[in-house]
Order: C-alpha cells, then sequence, then structure tokens
C-alpha cells in the first residue's frame, strides 16, 4: 500500500510550527559545526524523535538515543520542512532534483536516520556506501555507482536517495514524484559496548527547579560500568530555552558507550533563583553565586570563658637553607604547636619535634591530637590536609622522658628537595619540657650531639615565628536579622594573636591567627544555611561542626579552592537551634574568610518546591 504524501501529513497551525521549527533548525546547525573533539555532535530533535540523534562525522561514530522499529523520514524536493516519524523537522539542505536524481543532504540525512558516518579525510562510509568526497563519486559494496550519484551543491554534499535506500536495504516511495518517504531500519550499533541509559523526572520544567536524572546503564555483558561522562547536564536551569543532556560510560574493559542524549524544555514562571536553590540543595562544600555577600551586616560574637593555653608556632624561615634549629621554647601542660616549612637544603631532610625534660623528675608527654601534611610541593592543600587530619585524631602516642632525656614528638616523612610540610599537634605535659623545632638534611640524626652543634637559624623577615597566648578563642553569637556575617582573621574586628618570640625576645603579631581554634557557639541557628565566603583570594581548609547529636568535619571547598567573595561555600544546614563550630584557620591559604548565615526554611510560593528524591 502506497504510503501517504507530504500534503496527507497532520496538520500544524503557524503559531504551532514556528517555534517548534526553530528549535529544529538550531539543532541542525549544531549538527553541521565543525566536529567536536572525537569527532561526534550530540544532539537532541525532539522527545517525540526519541529525544535526541546524533551524527557522526569523519573519525566518528554514531551516537543516538536508542529507539525500536524503523524511522521514516518524509521529504519534498526543494523544501526544508521534513516530517521524522511525524515529527516536523526543518533542514538546513533541502532536498534537490539534479540531473534527474532526486538528491538528499547526506549528514543531515544520515543523522535524522540515525545511522553513523565515519571516515576518514576526503571518505565517508554509510552502510554500504562508500562515498569519495574529494571525486565526488560513490560505490556500492564495492560496485562503483553512476556519475551524478554524488554531488557537491553550496558546499553541501548530496547522494541519489535511490542510492541511499540501496545501501540501507531501506524501502523508497512516493504519490508524486515530489514528495518521497525513506523508511530505513535504524543502524544496530556495536554489540559489545556499554549502553548508556537515564531519564528525567519531567520533559518540562521552570526555572529554578531542579531536574532528578536517573541512571541506569548497562552492559551487555554485565561487565562493571566504571566512568560516566556528562554533556550539558545541570541539576537545575535557570534561563527558559532547550536544552540537551547526554550521558557516555565505560565498562570496565575500557570500552565506551555512545551518547544518550535527552531534551530538556525550561519555560514558565521561575522557582528558584540560584542563591535560593542553592540554599535547598547544595551540598556541603559547594559554592554558589551570592553577589550581594559583603554588603550583608556583620554579627558581632562575644568572647566568652574557654580553655587558655599557649600556641607554639614556627613558619620563620619558611624555607632553611640549612641544619638547623627553627624555633625553641619550653612549656608545661597542655600546648598546640603548629610548623609550616618547605625543605631548601637542597637535598633530602626532615622537619622534627623535639622534646626535653626539664625536670629532675620523670615527665610524660602525651600527643592528644595531630594533623599532618608531608611531603607536598601543592602548598594549596598543606592546610586543608592538615585539619582534616586533626579533626579525625582521636588520640596518639605517649612518651615517658627520665630527666634530661629527649625524644621526637613529631617527625615528618623524608621531604625531597623543595617540598613541603606541615603540622598541627596538641599536647599535655606532666612537667615542663623544651620543645625544638629543627629541619634535618636527612643523613643526620636528631640526637643530643648533634642538637647541641646546630645553629639557630635567623628569622627570615617575612614569616612569623613565636610563642602566643591563646590557642582557643571562645566566641558567642546569637543571630538576629539575616543575612549576617561573622568576620574571622582581618585583624581588626578579630585581633590579631600577639606574642614573643623566644630565640629573640622580640614582640611578634600573628596575622590571620593560623593555628588558633575558634570555638564558635551560634544561637538561634535552627532553619538557616551558614557558608563560607573567601575574602583574601585562595582558600583550602576544613571546619568540624557539631549540630545537636550529629558531628561532622567538612572539606571547604569539596574540590578546588575557594576564591571569590560572592561564591562562598556551604558549609551545614542547621537542624538545631544551637550549633558549634570548630575552625582553625588553614595554614597555605588566604584570611580574612566570613561566616555567612541565611534564612533556609522553605518558603510556600516562590521557591517553595523542594524535590527530595535524587537517585
Amino acid at each position: 500500500m502506497p504510503l501517504r504524501s507530504f500534503p496527507s501529513l497532520p496538520f500544524r497551525s503557524t503559531a504551532d510550527q514556528r517555534p517548534r521549527g526553530r528549535t529544529r533548525l538550531l539543532t541542525l546547525l549544531a549538527l553541521l559545526a565543525p566536529p567536536t573533539q572525537g569527532g561526534v555532535l550530540t544532539v537532541g530533535l525532539t522527545a517525540g524523535l526519541t529525544a535526541g540523534l546524533t551524527l557522526g562525522l569523519p573519525g566518528g561514530a554514531l551516537a543516538a538515543q536508542p529507539a525500536l522499529g524503523s524511522v521514516q523520514l518524509t521529504f519534498t524536493v526543494d523544501q526544508t520542512a521534513t516530517f521524522v516519524n511525524g515529527d516536523p523537522v526543518t533542514l538546513l539542505a533541502a532536498p534537490r532534483l539534479v540531473g534527474g536524481r532526486t538528491m538528499l543532504p547526506l549528514r543531515e540525512t544520515a543523522a535524522l536516520l540515525g545511522h553513523p558516518l565515519p571516515g576518514t579525510a576526503g571518505q565517508v562510509q554509510l552502510a554500504r556506501l562508500s562515498v569519495d568526497t574529494r571525486q565526488n563519486s560513490a560505490s556500492l559494496n564495492g560496485t562503483p555507482q553512476p556519475a551524478g550519484t554524488v554531488a557537491t551543491l553550496g558546499g553541501v554534499l548530496y547522494v541519489s536517495a535511490r542510492t541511499l535506500a540501496d545501501a540501507l536495504n531501506a524501502n523508497l516511495s512516493t504519490d508524486d514524484g515530489r514528495t518521497f518517504t525513506l523508511t530505513a531500519l535504524r543502524d544496530g550499533g556495536n554489540p559489545l559496548i556499554p549502553q548508556a541509559r537515564f531519564s528525567t523526572d519531567k520533559t518540562t520544567y521552570a526555572p529554578g527547579e531542579r531536574v532528578v536524572y536517573t541512571e541506569y546503564p548497562f552492559d551487555p555483558d554485565g561487565a562493571d560500568i566504571t566512568a560516566r561522562r556528562w554533556t550539558g547536564r545541570q541539576d537545575a536551569y535557570f534561563q527558559p530555552g532547550t536544552y540537551t543532556v547526554s550521558l557516555t560510560v565505560t565498562n570496565s574493559r575500557g570500552l565506551q558507550s555512545q551518547p544518550f542524549t535527552r531534551t530538556i524544555r525550561v519555560e514558565g514562571t521561575p522557582i528558584d533563583t540560584p542563591l535560593t536553590y542553592a540554599l535547598k540543595y547544595a551540598l556541603p562544600g559547594d559554592s554558589f553565586p551570592d553577589p550581594q555577600v559583603l554588603s550583608y551586616p556583620s554579627a558581632t560574637p562575644t568572647t566568652a570563658e574557654g580553655p587558655s593555653y599557649p600556641l607554639l608556632f614556627s613558619d620563620s624561615p619558611e624555607v632553611p637553607a640549612q641544619s638547623g634549629v627553627l624555633y625553641q621554647d619550653s612549656l608545661s601542660g597542655r600546648a598546640r604547636l603548629l610548623a609550616y616549612h618547605l625543605n631548601g637544603l637542597g637535598r633530602p631532610a626532615r622537619l622534627y619535634v623535639m622534646a626535653r625534660n626539664l625536670e629532675s623528675r620523670p615527665v610524660e608527654v602525651r600527643s592528644e591530637r595531630l594533623g599532618e601534611t608531608a611531603p607536598t610541593r601543592i602548598e594549596g592543600i598543606l592546610g586543608q590536609v592538615t585539619l582534616l587530619e586533626y579533626f579525625a585524631s582521636s588520640g596518639g602516642t605517649t612518651l615517658n622522658l627520665l630527666p634530661g632525656q629527649t625524644a621526637a614528638v613529631y617527625a615528618s616523612p623524608t621531604l625531597s628537595a623543595g617540598s613541603g610540610v606541615n603540622v598541627m599537634q596538641d599536647l599535655i605535659t606532666s612537667g615542663r619540657v623544651e620543645l625544638t623545632f629543627l629541619m634535618l638534611e636527612d643523613a643526620l640524626p636528631p640526637t643530643a650531639q648533634v642538637m647541641q652543634q646546630l645553629p639557630y637559624l635567623r628569622p627570615d623577615g617575612k614569616h612569623v615565628r613565636g610563642t602566643f597566648q591563646g590557642a582557643v578563642r571562645s566566641l558567642r553569637v546569637n543571630l538576629g536579622a539575616l543575612p549576617a556575617r561573622i568576620v574571622i582573621g582581618d585583624g581588626r574586628v578579630d585581633p590579631a594573636l600577639t606574642g614573643t618570640d623566644a630565640l629573640t625576645g622580640q614582640s611578634v603579631r600573628l596575622s590571620g591567627n593560623y593555628g588558633v581554634l575558634y570555638d564558635l557557639e551560634v544561637n538561634g541557628a535552627a532553619g538557616t544555611a551558614v557558608a563560607l565566603s573567601p575574602r583574601g583570594g585562595l582558600y583550602r581548609g576544613a571546619m568540624h561542626v557539631q549540630d545537636g547529636p550529629i558531628t561532622q568535619t567538612i572539606k571547604l571547598p569539596r574540590t578546588g579552592n575557594a576564591l571569590k567573595p560572592d561564591e562562598p561555600v556551604l558549609l551545614w544546614r542547621p537542624q538545631s537551634d544551637r550549633l558549634n563550630i570548630d575552625f582553625v584557620p588553614s595554614s597555605g591559604s588566604n584570611l580574612p574568610i566570613s561566616l555567612v548565615f541565611y534564612r533556609a526554611r522553605t518558603l510556600s510560593g516562590f521557591g517553595g518546591l523542594l524535590k527530595t528524591y535524587q537517585p
């Protein structure tokens, strides 16, 4: 039975066709753009057209969302309007009648039919048809085709529709000699590669509405899916328009799937802005935009009574060029040690913290908490890893020192030339001990005899060393109007510690309060969201929160660096009215920072929709 002609296809008004045709025109423009890396371009046509097809260019392969059954392409000579399985599509290049042959644009046609078009420079292959694009010639199963089967018109490669049908074992029919229907099976693909699959909870969303993705890729032989690569995926789209999302997966054998594609339409009344969306859905450690963050008023904490013990800080010379004593002081009881140094000796070396018993009786030296990063050449990670280790530690070694005895309470791994170490350690001693920070070339042991011969290294004039009272700063704040900020490490609102360099007797100032633990108690925190806003540049650190029965250490940011004040990083959404935050300024990062508190309760109407399911 002859297939229907073009005029008998379902009628759509001009108003219906115009936006849909524009969407497909833009899609096909994407199809014919220069190849992406690997020679594969991914597109989405319509939900009715299986939501997505891709065009394989030379060097690449087809990557289409799988669909069952045949593809019917209905076209008319000299018209760009065409239909694919009943859905309207606007071609970039109209079918042409050349020398008595009906000709189709090869690349667009292959994409619409769901077939790959692989090849090399000057040669492409469509099923059984080989096309020489330089000679405008073709062969079918190795048999040369008549002259005129291939033509280049206006820079577009055309091939005879009849030859395409033969190459694909397809059916080509017409009622009037101008309107044709080409019916072909889709390409079967490679049976060995894994299959990418995903769905979304809807096909049309409001601006700022959360998109729920459900992934269900599989491998034909049951191999594990080991990698996923998304293009175009966003958790929410804030501007109206049509968006194409594609997923490619790789299995444990290293075989990669073709991209699987779906199209999303965004229209209507916004549900959330980027800020209100982040306050509902961002994960701890995620950054989000807030251009108003620096305009928020400051919430002024009050100082509370808390533990008081010294901080021994060793950061000068930051890059010692020879073995020697970096810093030294004596103490009794509890103390925090912080050392930050790079190996400038030009040969392997180690950092030591040595404890010597100054009492006439045995003394116990116990390590309560320890965080360390070593060795590394990446200064940005020194402080963050140390803090994560420090908050995760729960007690360490205990040393019993006889009168005059010396032992290492810390010894770094071997540091290659130019690599660094950052260590933060809480100690408690049962008597007075002398603590000495040493940098020693790896060949020298930290014995009492070696230590007696070491020089005291001079400060470098740029960094700080010294002993500072107040290793814990206890602060309390009651939240009122929100948003509001708590500023830390600016030297004005949050003053820097002052102390003494025990080796020179000079007064020193600890800019940034590195090594100081801020014990921050926030009241009125339930229903808020708190974020870190970097104000001095690169920041990588960690914070420890206690929210009722929940305790958690948060890596800030989750990946990369926090850099911009107007892109804060989410810390936590408190459930309890009282939130406790332990914060230590991160070595190797820039201060000051602000802790920003927002009201995060879900409201009705604007921003009220909350989607909790996210597989």
